[in-house]
Parts: C-alpha cells; sequence; structure tokens
C-alpha cells in the first residue's frame, strides 16, 4: 500500500457524518481506490467506504468475486438507491464494528445511480447479498451505522462492546 491507510472504528466522529458528493476525483483517487481494496482484502472485507479510512470522499469500494462469476471489484462514488423492493434479514458484520455481527433489515432488490472508477455514471439493479454490500456500505456514506438498524433491544445488548470499541477508537485519534 502506498498511502498508510488504516480502519477508523466506531465512535471516530467521520463516521457518523453525511458525506458530500463528489465534483471530481482528488488527484490521488486511483492509488487511493488501490489502497482500500488491498486494506479491505487483508482485513477480509467485501466492502469498504472512504470515511472507514479518515476520508472525507463520498464513494465506496466492493469487491463481488466472492459472489459474482465475473470476480469484479467496484467502485461506487456518490452512490444513490432509486429503487428498493422485498426485505430480507441477514447477519452483517463491518470492518469499524470488529468482533460484532448482528441480524439487519434490508430490501431484497435495489436500484442504484453512482459514478464508477472512471466517474461515468451507471444505473444498475442488485439483488441478494450484492444488495445488502451497497446498502451497508451507503449508509457509512450517510454516517449510519448497521446497529442504527436494529431494536434498542438489541443495541443495548451491543452496549459494552460499543462502548469498548469507540474508547479504543479515541485512543487511536488521539496517537494520530
Amino acid at each position: 500500500m502506498k498511502e498508510d491507510l488504516k480502519i477508523y472504528y466506531y465512535g471516530s466522529p467521520i463516521l457518523r457524518e453525511k458525506l458530500s458528493e463528489l465534483e471530481e476525483l482528488p488527484e490521488d483517487f486511483d492509488q487511493l481506490v488501490d489502497d482500500m481494496f488491498e486494506l479491505m482484502s487483508h482485513e477480509e472485507g467485501i466492502g469498504l467506504s472512504a470515511n472507514q479510512v479518515g476520508k472525507d470522499l463520498r464513494f465506496f469500494v466492493a469487491d463481488f468475486s466472492l459472489y459474482k462469476d465475473d470476480g469484479i471489484k467496484r467502485v461506487f462514488i456518490n452512490p444513490e438507491i432509486l429503487e428498493s423492493e422485498g426485505e430480507t434479514k441477514d447477519e452483517e458484520g463491518c470492518l469499524s464494528l470488529p468482533d460484532i455481527t448482528v441480524n439487519v433489515k434490508r430490501s431484497d432488490k435495489i436500484k442504484v445511480r453512482f459514478r464508477d472508477r472512471n466517474f461515468e455514471e451507471h444505473v444498475e439493479e442488485y439483488s441478494g447479498y450484492l444488495s445488502r454490500v451497497i446498502q451497508h456500505e451507503t449508509d457509512h456514506l450517510n454516517g449510519t451505522f448497521m446497529t442504527d438498524r436494529i431494536s434498542p433491544l438489541k443495541r443495548k445488548l451491543l452496549d459494552n462492546k460499543l462502548k469498548s470499541i469507540a474508547k479504543m477508537a479515541k485512543q487511536e485519534l488521539k496517537q494520530s
């Protein structure tokens, strides 16, 4: 990795910000994307938003190669979910919430508008697990965690873990 990226954890202020749309790509965008894919792979994730690595940029990367035959790695810049249908509940994890998994209700099918790595616009439909990944990462860009989508009782049961992660995040911010 050229840039020294790290995962920002629950409790880091940038993870609660709603990020502004990108009007143009930063000069080092391709390197940042490559570094994010490398970090995500190293951490065994399938999606990673820019704010999860401390960048105030409205995009995320996703590696669908485990779930789609074409082995595609995608960059979603300024994603906007246009339509959604159906409902499904499944377990999710998050690189910013280590060792926490929760069952989250999501739309089963979505239509999303986004720009790709070359800033070209696309409108595509996704379903199942890929739809879930896109919704999860888009939530990050809006300052929302998967734990915000569970019942207050279930969130209360995770309270000590969340406080512990937030404390770790605070310590890491002091060291940077």
